[in-house]
């Protein structure tokens, strides 16, 4: 086989063009492995990272929930607290306008003068007179005291009935309005205390909360990372196909090598052959490019480890300051939930003090009606009182008008009988016959005060008698056989 010179590829340069091919897909490979290489141990260390990041996250999670179970139980127990101090305010409301109610009912009891301007020895509401109203009735009355004598039995001197209500007091002017009051002014003043103490974890719920919504906001975004396992694998893919065209790189140089080595020898090359030695060399900046490719995607891949290694180690430091605020929200919950005992403790306290006001106010309420009952009653007792007294009167008056007829009579029987007889008789012979009959004095039992009743409108004792009508008597009516 022959060939012109002038055709004659130049074969040491097809061999430098060979060598130099290899070199450099060589170092791209050396520096493939390297990265591969360093890319497991990068691949491991994520592999830990991602681990520790994940468990850190799930324990501040479960910690978080923790938190806002505290801040739940922290409001409910707070809802509780508050909704018996808003019972107890309803139930305030309730009996202390039931107890204003019956007061004004009290006040508009109107109550009879002669109730306590009367003396102290017969008046209902004797400790209720100053001296000045008994010495007033006294000086009106134009009497100091009542006499025992037969008239004034029959006739007790009584004060009218002043015509002006105006000025009549009422059966609220008896009741101690101050120290009600007082009552009041204690369980409002309880109930401040009690607000003020609720007050303290006003905001525990809410700040909680806020927290809480801070801390999970500030956690790393938890976003599936790309699977290790793929980019090793694409890695060694990468590698293996580099390896290929590393061997064909190092066969083509062998190749030629050979081919020196014969045209040294003398051989001389057809031109098929130049042209397939031509072509491979032409082939060699592809394979290359291949390898660079490969290179980029092997460089790729540990950059993607890296990035995410990197990412992890700055959600470890990001954790780590998460970590000091998951402490610090640990001691003010525990802060929180001491304060929150306190304030149970302490309100407990204070509904027991308030529940005590409440059954005063009750207790006031249903002696005012049993009051305001037994006033009434008076009334009629009273009335009942004034039938039986005039009754007795009449009977007095009765008696009183036929002994003085009696007694006149016996008197103008023994005139008549001494002024017949008395002259014929001897002076001492039965003095006894010029004494005049006995007259008669009916009065109260020796020791005891006539019995003075206040007056009482006739309309006063009708409204007294409808409001107990259906109350069935306590006392036999002791004016029915009169």
């Amino acid at each position: 086989m022959s060939v012109a010179p002038a055709s004659d590829p130049h074969i040491v340069s097809l061999v430098l063009q060979s060598k130099k091919a290899l070199q450099e897909g060589e170092q791209i490979c050396s520096k493939a492995n390297e990265l591969s290489a360093t890319s497991t141990q990068t691949s491991i260390d994520v592999l830990i990272l991602d681990a520790k990041v994940k468990w850190i996250t799930d324990n501040v999670l479960e910690q978080l929930k923790l938190a806002a179970f505290v801040a739940k139980s922290i409001e409910e127990k707070r809802t509780k607290l508050n909704k018996q101090v808003q019972d107890w305010d309803n139930l305030r409301t309730k009996q202390t306008d039931a107890l204003d109610k019956i007061l004004n009912e009290l006040g508009s009891q109107r109550v009879p003068p002669d109730f306590h301007q009367t003396s102290t020895a017969s008046s209902i509401f004797g400790s209720q007179n100053s001296e000045d109203e008994q010495q007033n009735y006294t000086q009106s009355n134009g009497l100091s005291t009542l006499s025992r004598s037969p008239s004034d039995t029959i006739q007790v001197p009584r004060p009218k009935p002043q015509a002006d209500l105006k000025n009549w007091k009422t059966l609220r002017d008896f009741v101690d309005d101050q120290a009600i009051e007082d009552i009041f002014e204690c369980m409002e003043e309880e109930h401040t205390i009690v607000e003020d103490i609720l007050s303290r974890t006003d905001e525990y719920s809410e700040k909680l909360t806020t927290a809480i919504h801070s801390i999970r906001e500030y956690l790393p975004e938890m976003t599936p990372p790309p699977s290790i396992e793929q980019l090793i694998t694409s890695q060694d893919s990468a590698q293996i196909g580099m390896a290929g065209h590393l061997e064909s790189l190092a066969a083509h140089y062998d190749q030629m090598c050979n081919a020196l080595r014969e045209r040294e020898a003398g051989d001389v090359f057809g031109e098929d052959d130049l042209q397939d030695m031509n072509r491979d060399t032409e082939e060699l900046p592809s394979i290359l490019s291949e390898l660079e490719e490969n290179l980029r995607s092997v460089t790729a891949t540990y950059d993607q480890l890296c990035q995410i290694r990197d990412t992890n180690q700055e959600h470890i430091k990001r954790l780590s300051n998460v970590l000091d605020e998951l402490d610090e929200l640990g001691d003010i919950m525990t802060e929180m939930l001491q304060t929150q005992e306190t304030v149970e403790s302490e309100c407990e306290q204070r509904f027991t003090q308030m529940q005590r006001h409440l059954l005063t106010v009750e207790d006031l309420q249903q002696q005012f009606i049993s009051y305001q009952t037994a006033f009434r009653k008076l009334i009629l007792e009273i009335a009942r009182r004034r039938v039986y007294k005039e009754a007795a009167e009449n009977i007095v008056r009765g008696m009183m008008d036929q002994l003085t007829a009696m007694t006149e009579e016996e008197r103008r029987v023994r005139e008549h009988f001494n002024q017949e007889q008395g002259a014929h008789l001897p002076e001492d012979l039965c003095l006894c016959i010029s004494n005049y009959p006995t007259k008669w004095d009916i009065s109260p039992w020796a020791g005891e005060v006539l019995e003075s009743l206040p007056d009482i409108p006739t309309d006063m004792v009708t409204e007294a008698r409808n409001h107990v009508r259906t109350e069935p008597p306590s006392v036999v009516n002791g004016t029915e056989s009169l």
